[in-house]
């Protein structure tokens, strides 16, 4: 590629996506071929959830809008209405940047949003953990965003072969890895003993790790599950750090159990950790539980033991490390228990080499963004 730097917009709206995507924006804007900003939006404005857009800010990148959303209101009803919101602010930030490529990351709606936004105004998408399953409603926005995108930057084989059988065409399918993976262990700086100690649990107790998010069809269960899995936490006497959950519909009940929990001896809630915090936490902790991608993704690398509860990783390819578990108090502490016996595994993960952000760079700087491109069809 020569003249202009290719001018790319990334959309950002949780917590999650950044961490997983920081060091690869890092590299892209550092990168001379390239123009980097960023729409910001979601959790990352809310103080309730953190108020993350302070770390985009601190690690330097361009920020071209700031789009709000009602995090207030909670529901199916308000998410989808969030959509519609999104979707008009990231229109006329669109409009403003012109950017020559838009890129989103996995399956939540401001992805989707973004990705309706570029397709309407004739940008290209290219789409970053496409292909992966997860049998909630997460699964078919990640698909639909899949058939919204030009260019696929998928994490394993098995992703890249869906996405075919999906119509794809395979020239525009690239195997890059989980982007979440790239410096993951030298980011793990903080030790147990440092950790505890600020965080004040003890450090002679089994550690916990707790995220647990709602899933959207099953937000009327979603604090009894919670509780659940406080429940056996307390049980097996294992200390806990926990992180608020997203703002998706039932978070409020989750919020209300984790705020009860904290009360008690041995269990710290954060509504945020940083990023170097959150992986130093996952790389010494004893168990960690919940429902996050993190533990079905990055969690191997270490060979944390993972207890993963209820339905929404379902059918995500699994590392060696998992044990899937309904929110069912027995099953939970046996699976606490067996988790702790079993003690940490070999490293290992079929998510990648830690080098997907140098190959994500390469895709995004170089690929040849033609009218072909755009006007995609069906592989068959």
């Amino acid at each position: 590629m020569s003249g202009e730097p290719r001018r790319i917009c990334y959309v950002t709206g949780t917590r999650a996506d950044f961490g997983l995507m920081a060091s690869t924006l890092r590299a892209l804007a550092d990168d001379e071929r390239v123009r980097l900003t960023l729409l910001v939006t979601g959790m990352h404005l809310s103080s309730r959830h953190g108020r993350t857009v302070d770390e985009i800010v601190a690690a330097g990148l361009s920020i071209a809008a700031h789009v709000d959303v009602d995090l207030d209101d909670t529901g199916g009803a308000a998410m989808a209405r969030n959509i519609g919101r999104m979707l008009i602010g990231f229109v006329d930030a669109l409009q403003r940047e012109r950017p020559d490529l838009v890129v989103v990351l996995g399956d939540r709606g401001e992805m989707l949003a973004g990705a309706l936004a570029a397709i309407h105004l004739n940008v290209p998408v290219a789409h970053i953990h496409g292909g992966e399953r997860s049998g909630t409603v997460d699964e078919p926005v990640r698909h639909a965003i899949t058939k919204l995108s030009h260019l696929h930057l998928v994490a394993t084989d098995e992703a890249r072969n869906r996405l075919v059988r999906m119509g794809e065409r395979p020239e525009h399918i690239y195997l890059v890895g989980a982007p979440g993976l790239d410096d993951l262990v030298g980011l793990a700086t903080t030790n147990r003993v440092d950790l505890c100690r600020a965080a004040g649990l003890p450090v002679d107790r089994p550690l916990a790790l707790l995220v647990f998010h709602p899933v959207l069809a099953e937000a009327s269960r979603a604090a009894a599950q919670a509780q659940a899995i406080v429940d056996a936490l307390a049980a097996e006497n294992v200390a806990t750090i926990a992180l608020m959950p997203n703002s998706d519909a039932g978070n409020e009940g989750v919020r209300d159990v984790l705020a009860r929990a904290a009360d008690a001896e041995s269990f710290v809630v954060e509504a945020h950790l940083p990023r170097p915090t959150f992986v130093s936490w996952m790389a010494c902790c004893d168990v960690m539980i919940g429902n996050s991608s993190s533990g079905i993704i990055e969690a191997a690398t270490f060979g944390t033991p993972v207890v993963n509860v209820g339905s929404r990783q379902n059918l995500r390819e699994r590392n060696a490390n998992v044990t899937d578990i309904e929110a069912e108090a027995g099953a939970l502490r046996s699976a606490i228990r067996a988790a702790l016996a079993a003690g940490r595994l070999p490293a290992g993960n079929r998510y990648g080499d830690g080098r997907a952000g140098r190959r994500i760079v390469e895709v995004l700087a170089e690929s040849e963004l033609s009218a072909t491109l755009l006007n995609k069809s069906n592989a068959y």
